[in-house]
């Protein structure tokens, strides 16, 4: 049986991310999309339309000195434009290091990514590693 092409969607954009490569992403996103990251540190927030989406993966890269690492472990969808990808991360700044799995939660039109949320098993020690 064929993958899911949300699930297809999703797995390519993981591909793009850990080859650092932004404008395959920005093909994946609509314009408005919008990314919500939890938590209270400088990458946390609301990030609307793609160039702020993509600026914040910047940031990200450039906050962990290249080091951040994503492997993605699955992805479950529900047919309705929902996709669930659970991955786990790896970062290094300075002489700190991170490493915790996590989701994603994609909301998808047509075959595009409108929004996604990001959600994490520990806000205390995102929010410390990340400030």
């Amino acid at each position: 049986m064929a993958e899911h092409p949300h699930a297809a969607l999703v797995r390519k954009g993981y591909d793009a991310f850990f080859r650092v490569d932004m404008n395959a992403l920005r093909e994946l996103m609509t314009a408005d999309v919008t990314y919500h990251a939890p938590g209270s540190h400088p990458l946390s927030g609301d990030f609307k339309g793609r160039d702020a989406v993509i600026k914040m993966y910047g940031k990200l890269f450039q906050d962990s000195g290249g080091s951040l690492r994503v492997q993605l472990r699955d992805v479950f969808v529900d047919g309705r434009g929902h996709v669930v990808a659970l991955h786990h991360v790896t970062a290094e700044r300075g002489d700190r290091r991170y490493g915790e799995d996590g989701c994603l939660v994609f909301r998808i039109v047509g075959d595009k990514i409108t929004d996604i949320d990001e959600c994490v098993p520990d806000l205390d020690k995102d929010n410390a590693f990340w400030s």
